[in-house]
Parts: C-alpha cells; sequence; structure tokens
C-alpha cells in the first residue's frame, strides 16, 4: 500500500495529512508547537495518537524517539559512517533493528530489516516536487511505524542540511 505526503508543510505547528492510494485520508501529522523539542503525532483519521515523535533532547548523535501509548517504540539515529549514501538506524524497543538507506534529501531511501525490504520512499511516483510516497511493501508490516520512521529520517536529514 502506498500512502502520499506532501512534504512542504515539516514545520513544527502545521498539520498535514497523509493519504492512502485511494486518496482517502489514512494519517494526520499533528506538529507541536511551542515544545520544548520538535514533537510530531502521528494519528488515525478519528484523532487517535498512533506514535509520538520527539526529538531527544540529550544526545551526542542526533536523534529521534518514537513513543506508542506512552511507552518507548523505536529511537532513531544516523549512522556514524556513511560515505555515499545515508544511513540511519531504528532500535525498536524490543531489541529488532530496522536500516534505512538511500538519498534521505531526495526522498529515494529504503527501510529493511535483515535484508528484507519493507518499505520504499520515493518521490519518482509524482510530478509535484514536494510530494513523496511511502509504499510498505509487506501485509505484515506496521505502516505508522514506516511512515513516522521516514518522516523521522527526513526532518534529521533536513535539519543536518540546514545546519551544515
Amino acid at each position: 500500500m502506498k500512502y502520499l505526503v506532501r512534504d512542504k508543510i515539516f514545520a513544527i505547528g502545521d498539520d498535514y495529512w497523509i493519504e492512502d492510494e485511494r486518496g482517502d485520508q489514512a494519517f494526520l501529522v499533528d506538529g507541536k508547537a511551542l515544545r520544548l523539542r520538535d514533537t510530531l503525532e502521528l494519528k488515525d483519521p478519528q484523532g487517535r495518537v498512533l506514535i509520538t515523535l520527539r526529538q531527544k533532547l540529550v544526545s551526542l548523535r542526533d536523534a529521534m524517539t518514537l513513543e506508542r501509548d506512552g511507552e518507548p517504540l523505536a529511537t532513531i539515529r544516523k549512522k556514524r559512517l556513511s560515505l555515499l549514501r545515508d544511513h540511519y538506524r531504528v532500535r525498536l524497543a524490543e531489541g529488532t533493528e530496522l536500516d534505512v538507506s538511500g538519498r534521505i534529501l531526495d526522498r529515494e531511501f529504503t527501510v529493511e530489516h535483515d535484508g528484507v525490504l519493507l518499505a520504499h520512499v520515493s518521490r519518482k511516483w509524482f510530478r509535484v516536487r514536494e510530494t513523496y510516497a511511502v509504499d510498505v511493501l509487506r501485509d505484515d508490516a506496521d505502516p505508522s511505524l514506516l511512515i513516522a520512521v521516514a518522516v523521522c529520517v527526513i526532518r534529521m536529514a533536513d535539519k543536518e542540511h540546514d545546519d551544515g
């Protein structure tokens, strides 16, 4: 299932809908303004919070955390040595690790677990520059988690690019 993300509204305090491939509203990204740290909530169409995305306050390397129902779900960090492509590591609370690699700023990357492709993020399916898709490739994968991961790594890469 592909999910359509309109990338141009990634400022804190702004909300935007993510649509499924049928054009239905699937998730709301709710930016929380006036917070000490970068915070977003991924909500279902009924307004229930599925995942909270937060920038870590104290970290040697830039990191974001994901929470579900107030409990830690995952931590996302950029890998230290990334020569040709961007690489991020997603460590889930139960110990599983996901690898995110590709050209994050170009919105062309993949999310894998043990070499199994879970999602492909791409702008190539769209002519509109500020739009990309998160294509969840496995039926047993959690779309909300994979979308949250995509949103986090893009925010982190954009922030690093803007700061550097």
